[in-house]
């Protein structure tokens, strides 16, 4: 009768006999000892009398009710929700964090300070006014458990009524002053969320800021120095000098050499030039003219210049250019530009005073359109102009003449080139007239 008794009566469950639920400084009150039925004649069941509640151990201050250790007071259960599970309340289970280490609590301090909400860490409670009419905002700060007390770290303590931003924040860059809440050009910025990189180790103020002092001179010594003579040096620095850039070139370009066939009168023309120099500086010798078979040379000139580079593009140029041939020969100066303009045009344009105190102007421009890797279609312009008449030479003031050309070569190398094309010239003046020709040539470098 008497295990039907044990059988029937309530069982009482404790925490700590569940496996793994023995928890250090957490003992359990122990439960009262169960009062043994007297034997009797008849079994009789007797319900177990209810246990009186344990006295609530008051252990839920308010500091870890806000950090959502515990709960003060009674646990609220809303309407058709399950009741809030509150360790605290449990017996037995009321924890202490003042005994760990490191998390004394201080009952007066506040959740969240005037300093932690400026860094960002939380936020301070508003009012029920304050929050009305505001969106939800996600705060650290808000959330149960999370206001942090960053006056228990070593040297961070703060103090009440201290400023927004701390000597020793400031000093570890995570805010500046409230002396200096002006950014750079007068934009305001937000207190305590300035980095001030200066504090930082080796990022003292002012360094890696861009000078205007001169670059330091160049290394004069040379280890070869101590082990060879100096004037083996000098020829071997020489030498490097010139093969890095003080290199001296040469070339001989004939851009036109060809017969040209007219209503039954052929004639020939050329157009070339040499130069030898550096990238800089260089000597330009230039000649051009043209005739007819069976007369002398029409009209000729060779020009003596020299160019100096002014961009990587561009050359200018100034000399002199004689005359030759059947007419009148003068002695003119030259000065003019000789470059690449955009889209691969080159071009040539000059100005030139005769020993007569007459003046003229050319203009030159073509361009290499390349149809494949050795067919190349070549347009060309020419104008020659004069600031008076010169009847010597049966020029007209103004345009003298104007020529336009169509040539298409094939590059058998790239040094040799022969083509066909067409020409057409307009001149004005005594000279005056008009006709188109055939020309065949060849271009050729070396």
């Amino acid at each position: 009768m008497i295990l039907i008794a044990l059988l029937l009566a309530e069982p009482q469950y404790r925490h700590d006999m569940m496996p793994g639920m023995a928890m250090p400084g957490m003992a359990m009150p122990k439960a009262p000892a169960r009062k043994q039925p007297a034997p009797r004649a008849k079994a009789v069941v007797k319900k177990a009398k209810p246990r009186s509640a344990p006295r609530r151990v008051s252990g839920c201050t308010a500091e870890h009710a806000a950090m959502g250790h515990c709960r003060a007071g009674k646990a609220v259960q809303t309407q058709g929700a399950v009741a809030a599970k509150d360790h605290g309340g449990m017996p037995g289970m009321a924890m202490d964090h003042g005994a760990m280490p490191g998390m004394a609590s201080n009952p007066g301090a506040s959740a969240c300070t005037t300093e932690h909400e400026a860094m960002g860490h939380c936020r301070m409670a508003e009012s029920p006014q304050e929050q009305q009419g505001k969106p939800p905002v996600m705060g650290h700060g808000g959330m149960p458990g999370m206001a942090m007390d960053h006056g228990t770290m070593p040297g961070m303590a703060s103090k009440p009524g201290a400023p927004v931003c701390t000597p020793e924040h400031e000093a570890m860059g995570h805010c500046r002053s409230a002396v200096s809440t002006q950014g750079q050009d007068g934009a305001a910025t937000m207190p305590g969320m300035v980095m001030d990189h200066s504090a930082m180790p080796g990022m003292a103020a002012g360094q890696g800021m861009v000078g205007d002092a001169p670059p330091p001179a160049a290394p004069t010594d040379r280890a070869a120095d101590r082990f060879y003579d100096p004037a083996v040096m000098a020829a071997a620095n020489a030498q490097m000098r010139a093969e890095h850039g003080g290199m001296r070139f040469s070339q001989i370009l004939f851009n036109l050499a060809e017969i040209q066939v007219r209503d039954g009168r052929e004639g020939y023309r050329w157009d070339g030039e040499g130069w030898f120099g550096g990238d800089i500086h260089r000597l330009v010798v230039k000649t051009e003219g043209e005739g007819t078979f069976g007369r002398s040379v029409g009209a000729a000139e060779v020009q003596a210049l020299y160019a100096r580079a002014i961009d990587p593009y561009w050359n200018l140029q100034a000399g002199l250019r004689q005359d030759v041939g059947s007419g009148a020969r003068r002695t003119y100066a030259v000065i003019g530009i000789e470059g690449l303009a955009p889209y691969w045009f080159d071009v040539e344009g000059a100005l030139f005073l005769s020993d007569k105190g007459e003046v003229l102007a050319r203009a030159e421009a073509w361009v290499d359109q390349r149809l494949t890797q050795r067919a190349i279609l070549q347009p060309r312009l020419e104008v020659n102009l004069a600031a008076q008449d010169v009847p010597e030479q049966r020029i007209a003031a103004g345009v003298s003449n104007i020529e336009l050309g169509l040539r298409l070569r094939y590059e058998i190398a790239r040094e040799f080139a022969p083509y066909v094309g067409v020409t057409w010239e307009r001149r004005y003046g005594p000279a005056g007239g008009s006709g188109a020709a055939l020309a065949l040539g060849i271009r050729t470098w070396f």
